[in-house]
């Protein structure tokens, strides 16, 4: 039986990771096994719904547009590239979501990562001094948000029938820095906010070349889905509370 709708996870989204074994991420990254499997289907009318990243976007400037050149300055963001090409080539019909920093609750079977905002409130907690970049921004969204585009655009497939061939900038309404995210969760928290220390990125050496300004602009999302995602603070408050909850 042909699936209706296919939503692509899968990758290996550490940058420094994707530097250390290129060939890895490539494989990884560009999901050609998925796309062969569904073109094995006789009749293949399946919506392939992939999550790529902003880091496809040079850092140069604020705000891109899905129709701005795709320049990526890393290893992570040149296969993430190379898999919306090759979707874009060989898919009928594909929805790529070039997603921001996801950010939310700690889900049922706890990833084995650190996640954004749970980091930032840990290390806050102890009450020590810590380094926050200033220099660098993204527009993160919060994990229901992107869970409600995936929703909107099956309903949409499903409802309408109709080709589709998409790429959505899927952030949040925000652009950020390190230091100003941070900040939202001190706020929120009622910590001592000189505990954040403002630095420059190239302060420090990560092993991996990262874009200064991704900040993504999302009215075609609004436009398309007429979904408006939470500004980040309110994220921030949505993602603490529920953590209290568990």
């Amino acid at each position: 039986m042909t699936p209706d709708v296919v939503v692509n996870c899968a990758a290996i989204s550490v940058p420094r990771a994707c530097g250390i074994d290129p060939a890895a991420a490539l494989a990884i990254n560009v999901p050609s096994p998925l796309v062969k499997w569904l073109q094995s289907f006789k009749e293949c009318n399946t919506l392939l719904i992939h999550l790529s990243t902003d880091q496809v976007y040079e850092g140069e400037k604020s705000f891109y547009k899905e129709d701005d050149n795709a320049v990526p300055v890393n290893v992570y963001g040149k296969t993430k590239v190379a898999a919306e090409q090759f979707i874009s080539e060989q898919c009928s019909n594909f929805a790529i979501l070039r997603s921001s920093i996801i950010y939310g609750p700690q889900t049922i079977s706890p990833v084995p990562k650190s996640l954004p905002i749970q980091w930032i409130d840990g290390t806050l907690a102890k009450g020590e001094k810590v380094n926050f970049f200033h220099d660098e921004f993204r527009c993160p969204i919060y994990v229901k948000d992107l869970v409600t585009i995936v929703l909107a655009l099956t309903n949409k497939w499903l409802s309408e029938g109709k080709k589709m061939q998409l790429s959505l900038n899927a952030g949040g309404p925000d652009r950020v820095s390190r230091v100003q995210m941070a900040e939202a969760v001190a706020q929120f928290r009622g910590y001592d906010t000189s505990l954040i220390n403002s630095v420059a990125a190239s302060s420090v050496d990560r092993g991996v070349r990262s874009p200064a300004d991704i900040s993504m602009d999302i009215t075609r999302l609004f436009q398309t889905l007429k979904i408006h995602p939470v500004s980040f603070k309110d994220g921030v408050r949505l993602t603490l509370t529920a953590e209290a909850k568990q």
